[in-house]
Order: structure tokens, then C-alpha cells, then sequence
């Protein structure tokens, strides 16, 4: 059956959330709507929604120019197997000693790696973005190092993919924490898939504030895979909640982000030691000086 989809863009997260909702009373009704962040530092963010029957392109041109937004972008979409087509799309990846793969890759799976299983449907935050592929080897380096000690925080978890990688190398305590419910539930599920789920505790929780994160405080090693405007602002709360000597890994940080998002960690008593860029974005490794 053909469907169609319709997408724009508009700067910031209440504007886009506003015409999210406004989508909900066209006519015909879309079948699915999605609001999103775009991952590139621009602060702009994407709305797009779907629909069984050809969408009426007056009311959706009214409705980005009420909003602030660009004109919509209407396609038709054929009749295909998604599923299917993001399994041949994604490939298995290494990153250091972890191997990141579908079931559907399950026999590529090599015999002296770290494993890690990630449906296609749970796409987000594989390891196929520069930015977690980053964090994995950085990891993989700080842990051929000898200097990957615990308690373990991936802050911004998504699908909880590091917070794996290191359950899979290091003894706990490990916890994973994303503000995003569906991420939480989400990493839930690629734990218990993995038969990691007693190895990591899940919280969703936005920032460092909640009691589950600060209990296990101070931590030795935190991913925080987001973007530049969030991590500046976690500084001094990672900073508080982060041992001596201990290791921070950021990503989601553009090249020309690399500065500001580093000064700002600077100023909280951490150096760099490695980074990695995997095309325009970094993943940085940074200790905590006593």
C-alpha cells in the first residue's frame, strides 16, 4: 500500500512540538507523527508525519508558515519492507574488541570479540553513528590502557549500547540514564536481550540529580553521548559527581564544537588525553585531575 510522508524543519523544541500536536487535527488524520532534534549543533529540530491517503498540501503550507517553519516536504513512500531494508542497510560494526550486530548477522559474529546485539528496530544508537562508534573506541583504548575503573554512568543512554560494552568488560556497579522514557525502555530491552539486565540498573532522570545516580557517586568512568549545548551545561554536575582521577568520554560534539565543549570541562579540573573523529564528529576522553 502507497503512503506519503511529510517533513519540515523549524528552530527549537517548543515550536516543533507545538506544530507536532497542530499535525494531529489536519485532514486526512496522519497515521504517525514524530518531532525531533537534529544532531548537528544547528539548535534546529525536524517534524515530519505520515499518512495512508495523499496529505492536503494548502493546510500543511499554512501550518509551517503559522509555526515558523519551512514549506513541508511531501513524498510518496512505496510499498516496502523497512524492516528488512534497515537489516541489509546495517551492517555488523567493530569498534576496538566490540562487535556490534543484528540477530540477522548472528553468524559473522567473530570468535575473539565483545558482542554486543542490536535489532534493527532499536537503530537508534547502534554504533552506525559516528558519535557511539566513537565512545567505543576511546572505551576500547582506556581499557587496553589499563584505566577503565568503575562505578559506571552512561548518561544520555539512548539504547544503552556503552553502558553494555562496559557490563560485558567490568564489574559493576553500572547504571545507564537517559530523560527520554521510550530510550529507558528501550535499553531495557537490548539488556535483557543481551542477558545483561542484572548487570545494569536503568533510570530515567534528567540530569545527575536523581537518588538512584548519586548514590553510587563517585564514579570512575561516564559516557555522556549527547550534544555540545547539554554537555556544557553537565559540567559542574559531572564534575560533583565524578572521582579523582577518574575518566569522562564525551561525544556528540561537532569539530568546531571541540573548544567550547572542552574549556567548559577545563574549568571543572579535567584534561584531555585521546579523541577520536569519525567524520565530523569527536569523541573525547578526558580525566578528572585531583
Amino acid at each position: 500500500m502507497t503512503s506519503w510522508s511529510a517533513f519540515t524543519t523549524l528552530p527549537g523544541k517548543a515550536p516543533a512540538e507545538a506544530l507536532g500536536a497542530a499535525l494531529e487535527a489536519v485532514t486526512p488524520e496522519p497515521i504517525g507523527i514524530g518531532v525531533f532534534e537534529i544532531e548537528d549543533g544547528s539548535g534546529l529540530w525536524e517534524v515530519g508525519s505520515y499518512f495512508t491517503e495523499a496529505p492536503d498540501s494548502v493546510q500543511l503550507d499554512l501550518l509551517a508558515a503559522v509555526h515558523g517553519a519551512k514549506p513541508f516536504t511531501v513524498s510518496e513512500v512505496p510499498d516496502k519492507d523497512w524492516v528488512a531494508e534497515v537489516k541489509r542497510e546495517l551492517a555488523p560494526i567493530q569498534a576496538g574488541r566490540f562487535f556490534l550486530y543484528g540477530s540477522h548477522d548472528a553468524d559473522r559474529v567473530p570468535k575473539d570479540c565483545v558482542p554486543l546485539l542490536i535489532e534493527a528496530a532499536m537503530a537508534f544508537g547502534t554504533g552506525h553513528h559516528g558519535t557511539t562508534k566513537g565512545c567505543l573506541l576511546e572505551f576500547d583504548k582506556l581499557l587496553t590502557d589499563g584505566h577503565a575503573k568503575g562505578p559506571v554512568l552512561d548518561l544520555g543512554c539512548g539504547t544503552a549500547v556503552l553502558a553494555m560494552a562496559a557490563a560485558k568488560v567490568m564489574k559493576g556497579p553500572i547504571l545507564a540514564s537517559d530523560i527520554d522514557e521510550v530510550a529507558t525502555d528501550t535499553a531495557r530491552a537490548n539488556l535483557i536481550v543481551n542477558g545483561l539486565d542484572q548487570g545494569v540498573d536503568v533510570v530515567t532522570a534528567a540530569g545527575l540529580n536523581h537518588p538512584k545516580l548519586r548514590e553510587k557517586t563517585p564514579y570512575g568512568l561516564i559516557f555522556a553521548n549527547i550534544l555540545k549545548g547539554p554537555l556544557i551545561e553537565l559540567a559542574p554536575e559531572i564534575a560533583i559527581v565524578m572521582g579523582d582521577s577518574g575518566h569522562l568520554i564525551l561525544s556528540g560534539i561537532l569539530s568546531d564544537q571541540r573548544d567550547e565543549t572542552v574549556n567548559s570541562y577545563r574549568n571543572q579540573r579535567f584534561n584531555v588525553i585521546n579523541e577520536t573523529q569519525i567524520d565530523d564528529w569527536l569523541a573525547i576522553t578526558m580525566v578528572k585531575m585531583a
